[in-house]
């Protein structure tokens, strides 16, 4: 099989695990990505001139990443230095309550008996064993495979075990399965946020979204110097794969000539010519046109599903005082159910958030009293509308915000006083301006509903030649689900590739750049051998794709 070429557009963490991926199997890889370094949402923030971690800050699924490393033939640990902890997160609450979680079973259910009494701790295990068996329910069936239908996922559990798909309970509610676990509405709010790592409410989303719970108490990882750390490992080890990057180059159209996707034609008018491509960003890109007419039909639009949620954030040096702040801290609000309904209902930034910290600068212990720190980095969030693309908030309501999600932390007995100069703001329109068409959600589509599992795409489109990898495609969001779309990705393109015989299109007179005839094997994906068969290179200085310039 001759060498093909694959474009990839975005190195966020899907982008990066395509073309890992697809160059250890001989695939020539080009990965397009606007920004000025790899990691999509994972990104820093210059404060006071220091970066401060202001996407994702919690890296759980270490395995995801060990095996997509170990199929290229490289090691995570060579390229990522991070560390378990065993204290998963501090809560509070506006009344002095505080409730750590931990990766250790019999510790979380001491813990919660103190703070709610035996009954709860009890109710906490067997709601532990419930995530987990949800999870390992979905582990193999549905999250780490291709996007099934719910009878392809019935035939993948078997129909011999059907009672365990009803225990997914995707008919509850997270909020309404959680009523009948807690008594104290406190666990309530608690269990109820994992409905936010996707995007989406606790009183719409399924029940099965309790495996989250299970995910964390797996194991959380600090990464050392910041989730930045960890996009930079995945682009060097698919660099030493043999991939390409450029960077600070903007895609503006996906070429289709002859019925499928045949190259990517940058903001500058250079073209690429592709045997494939990889869209990794937000999917209302391609409905929208964002990327040419030709491609506005890659993906069927699904009415009236509600985007998933934005968020306000601040980046900040500051000054803590009073409360012992961990790496993974959250304060939740005094009204939480209105939260929500500010957010999905309303259409406005809540007017009581739950407030997330994160203190990039602390592990799973506080410094001892009096030995703080004069300054450290803190990145706090509150959920928000995915409204960016309408009118921006005006300066006041921005500051009426912040003043109530200060003043909410003070209650909570966090007191923080930023640095002069050292304190940066995000907003929904912010977030709308650095991922295009996504109307600043951070998500893809809100997980609300029973079917909305079933509803994200996958890795392939309409469109031959198109495939689509990201938070918005199964198996969903969050930068684990992320690296296993650009997987499904990868294989998706890898056997479609090797099962057609069609030829690369000839050079056309708009510039479309083509490429010698190069030998390279490459087994189908479905190979054990597959990993094996192309060892990974480190490429010099000359491996660069070059391609003609149209102007």
């Amino acid at each position: 099989m001759r060498m093909r070429h694959v474009v990839i557009i975005g190195a966020g963490v899907g982008g990066l695990t395509a073309a890992m991926r697809l160059a250890a199997a001989g695939v020539e890889v080009t990965v397009v990505e606007a920004a000025a370094r790899p990691g999509g949402k994972i990104r820093e923030v210059m404060a006071g001139g220091i970066p401060v971690d202001s996407g994702p800050t919690v890296f759980t699924m270490r395995w995801v990443f060990d095996e997509l490393a170990q199929d290229v033939g490289l090691s995570l640990d060579d390229h990522v230095k991070c560390q378990a902890t065993r204290t998963l997160a501090r809560h509070g609450w506006s009344d002095g309550a505080r409730l750590d979680l931990f990766t250790d079973l019999d510790q979380s259910v001491a813990a919660i008996a103190a703070f709610s009494g035996a009954r709860d701790g009890q109710a906490y295990r067997a709601f532990a064993a419930r995530a987990q068996g949800i999870y390992t329910t979905l582990k193999d069936s549905f999250i780490r495979a291709s996007r099934p239908n719910l009878f392809q996922l019935s035939r993948r559990i078997g129909f011999s075990r059907l009672g365990e798909l009803m225990r997914l309970s995707p008919y509850s509610t997270l909020a309404d399965a959680l009523a009948g676990s807690f008594r104290d509405p406190r666990l309530r709010q608690l269990f109820a946020r994992y409905a936010t790592y996707c995007g989406s409410s606790p009183y719409a989303a399924p029940a099965t979204l309790m495996l989250v719970a299970h995910v964390e108490r797996e194991g959380v990882w600090l990464v050392e110097g910041g989730m930045q750390r960890l996009a930079e490992g995945l682009a060097a080890m698919a660099q030493r794969c043999g991939a390409a990057f450029l960077y600070n180059r903007r895609a503006a159209r996906i070429i289709v000539e002859g019925g499928r996707a045949s190259g990517v034609e940058l903001a500058d008018g250079e073209r690429l010519a592709a045997d494939a491509v990889i869209m990794n960003g937000d999917l209302s890109a391609l409905s929208t046109g964002l990327l040419g007419p030709d491609v506005t039909g890659a993906v069927a639009v699904k009415p009236g599903n509600a985007r998933s949620l934005s968020a306000i954030t601040w980046s900040m040096q500051a000054k803590i005082q009073r409360f012992p702040l961990l790496r993974h801290n959250v304060f939740f609000s005094d009204a939480y159910r209105a939260e929500f309904d500010d957010i999905f209902i309303h259409g406005r930034v809540p007017r009581a958030p739950t407030v997330y910290v994160c203190a990039q600068d602390r592990g799973e212990r506080s410094p001892e009293p009096g030995a703080e720190p004069e300054s450290e980095r803190l990145f706090c969030l509150i959920n928000a509308p995915a409204n960016g693309d309408g009118a921006p908030l005006k300066p006041s309501d921005l500051q009426s915000c912040e003043d109530t999600t200060f003043r909410h932390l003070d209650r909570c007995g966090l007191k923080v006083t930023p640095l002069e100069g050292a304190r940066v703001m995000t907003t929904p329109a912010d977030f709308a301006q650095m991922f295009p068409a996504s109307r600043g959600a951070l998500y893809g589509p809100a997980q609300n509903g029973w079917m909305a599992s079933f509803t994200r795409p996958g890795a392939r489109t309409r469109l031959p030649g198109l495939y689509l990898a990201g938070g918005g495609v199964h198996p969903g969001p969050g930068v684990p689900m992320a690296a296993l779309s650009g997987r499904q990705a990868a294989l998706s393109v890898m056997t479609d590739l090797a099962s057609t015989a069609w030829s690369r299109p000839a050079a056309t007179p708009g510039g479309m750049s083509m490429r010698s005839a190069t030998t390279g094997n490459m087994e189908s994906p479905s190979s054990p051998s597959s990993a094996a068969s192309s060892p990974p290179g480190t490429p010099g200085p000359d491996a660069r794709i070059r391609s003609t310039t149209a102007r």
